[in-house]
């Protein structure tokens, strides 16, 4: 199957730049050591960049988008973005420099309900394969990546 792999949106972006989705102002910093996985443009932190960890609605977002309900399935996890626009990932594939150890992928109805997941190695190509093989299923609408460690989310990825 043909995936599109999402960062969030540049609007959303832009609207988590000045306040986040837990009603907060950003607070950049300049990040010295760099390596968090950045969800703007889908690589991680070189040290140095100015960046901002922001309070982000992944579920609520896209249920806004759709028209959704998502109801208790609505959550808000941070994420590390950077603090200026920047343009976006280089290439629309699998982003392979947050691949990660683990992850997982939780499969949204369009109605915003979690209908399943996979706990996965994410340092291999099984990652894209369950992603594919979960949209498959045409109660599917959309599949979150997810870090485990902190289970924060990292992007979304669809059908094209």
């Amino acid at each position: 199957m043909d995936l599109r792999v999402l960062p969030i949106r540049t609007e959303v972006l832009a609207e988590l730049r000045q306040t986040d989705d837990a009603g907060r102002q950003r607070e950049p910093f300049v990040d010295e050591v760099g390596g968090a996985p950045l969800r703007c443009c889908l690589r991680k932190v070189r040290p140095g960049e100015r960046v901002a960890l922001v309070s982000y609605a992944p579920v609520r977002r896209w249920a806004a988008e759709t028209g959704a309900a998502p109801g208790a399935y609505d959550e808000v996890g941070p994420v590390f973005i950077h603090a200026d626009a920047c343009g976006g990932p280089d290439d629309a594939g699998w982003p392979e420099e947050i691949r990660g150890s683990r992850r997982v992928l939780r499969a949204y109805s369009a109605e915003g309900r979690i209908l399943g997941g996979c706990l996965l190695d994410g340092n291999t190509e099984l990652a894209e394969r369950t992603a594919s093989d979960l949209l498959m299923d045409p109660e599917v609408a959309v599949v979150h990546v997810r870090a485990v460690e902190f289970g924060c989310f990292l992007f979304e990825v669809r059908r094209r």
